[in-house]
Order: C-alpha cells, then structure tokens, then sequence
C-alpha cells in the first residue's frame, strides 16, 4: 500500500508519551485498575483486563506492575477511583479528536484539556458529534524484517483477525477488539517482535480530513500536548496525512 495510505498514517505517529517508559507504565496501570474494578481480578472471566494485560505484556512492563495494578483496582492496596471519559473535539479545519482520559477528578482534568484545545484554537464537541466518525479495531504493528508475509497472514487470520495490510516497513494486523488479545497473546508466544499493540479508534473510511501542511503541523503540536498530559491515555483523529506532508514531516 502507498506511504499515504490510512493505515500508514497510524502508524505515522506513535503516541509521543510512549517514549518514556515511566508515563507509558503509568498509563498502561491506569487501564488494568479500572478493568480489574469494574470486572474482576481474573483475566479469564474479564475480556478487558485480558486486553489491558496482554498490551501491557506488549510494552515490556513487568508482571510485578501488573499484578500490583490489579490489587489496587480491586481495593487490597490504596487507589484512588478512577474513571473513563472519552473527550469529543474539533481541530482547526474541522478534524476530529477523540480524547481518552483517566482521570480521578473530573472537576479538575476536563478544564485542563478544554485550555490546552482552546491556546490551539480547537474546542470541545457535543457527544457523537466526533465519535459517529469512528471506529474501534485492534491494532498490531510488526516489523517486517520479523516474519515472511505469508506465514504471518496465516497465523493472523487463523487466530481471528479480520485482516493484514502491507506498508513499506511494516505489517499491520487489524483486529476486532474482541479478538484482539487472542492474536497479540499468539505472536506474543512465537515471540515475533511486535512495535505496537493496541485497540484503537479508526476513522470510518471516507472521514478523513485534509488540510495544509500548516494546519497539520499545529495539529499535531496539539495532539503531542494532548499525549503529555498525564491523565490522557490516548488521543485520535481522522487528520489526512498526504504523501506531500509525510515527506515534510519525516
């Protein structure tokens, strides 16, 4: 597939917050507590805290951490209670951002990512506004140099994914969310080297939105800072990255 495609814009910008292991870790803890609490300490019985652990097992972080993120979810250590809220906004030129937050005071977060969208000139939407663009699939990006196409199509595919794309460096497994830590446990197990696993949200084919090249330069300025703060966990968008600007950009 070209260098323009959707999927390649994916994996254009792998969340700047990644690179620092101690936020990442932070972030990936975040998600297993509120798992664990609202469904259960067993990964067997809860889906979610599976995918929670199975992506955490991806970035490297270790089972102690794991396992204390679980404790603290379901009350045996001291946590505070958090809770999920999914930000809808608008960006300059009208492209849509989806913002995951964890956050343990409302209050206190939502004026906080309302500043940082209003000094960038976006601003916050009404709910399904942004939402209604997109859909959530399971991402896993291999490097290419891991494994032959075909075996890797294989191995997908019979362990339920819906597809494999093809970029210039890398593999891209798309999932549904539900199947998503059933394949990314598999590679995980053949010890193929995975670059990124995640569940994401995807822009619907058709939604995504062009602008210049310095509209998208302030864009993504905005969803780096958005990616910095500490209680976002990740941060979305349908921006159209063409070959022109991923040139300029790389």
């Amino acid at each position: 597939m070209a260098g323009h495609s959707k999927w390649a814009n994916i994996k254009h910008r792998k969340e700047s917050s990644d690179k620092k292991k101690g936020r990442l870790f932070a972030k990936l803890s975040r998600e297993i507590m509120v798992s664990a609490r609202l469904g259960g300490p067993d990964p067997n019985a809860n889906p979610r805290l599976r995918i929670a652990i199975s992506k955490a097992r991806s970035s490297n972080m270790p089972q102690e951490n794991i396992e204390k993120a679980i404790k603290k979810g379901i009350g045996e250590l001291q946590n505070s209670n958090y809770e999920e809220i999914v930000y809808e906004a608008f960006a300059p030129g009208g492209v849509g951002l989806l913002i995951e937050v964890m956050t343990d005071k409302k209050t206190r977060t939502t004026p906080e990512i309302k500043n940082i969208l209003s000094k960038a000139n976006a601003s916050m939407s009404t709910p399904n506004s942004v939402l209604k663009f997109f859909e959530r699939k399971g991402i896993i990006i291999i490097p290419k140099d891991q494994i032959e196409e075909e075996k890797l199509y294989e191995i997908a595919i019979e362990n339920g994914a819906e597809d494999l794309k093809i970029e210039e460096d890398a593999f891209i497994i798309i999932t549904d969310p539900k199947d998503f830590s059933n394949v990314n446990e598999i590679l995980n197990h053949l010890q193929i080297k995975i670059e990124e696993a995640n569940i994401k949200f995807i822009p619907l084919e058709g939604t995504e939105v062009r602008v210049d090249l310095e509209k998208a330069q302030k864009i993504l300025k905005l969803i780096e800072t958005l990616e910095n703060h500490d209680e976002v966990q990740a941060v979305y968008h349908n921006l159209f990255l063409s070959e022109e600007i991923e040139k300029v950009l790389s």
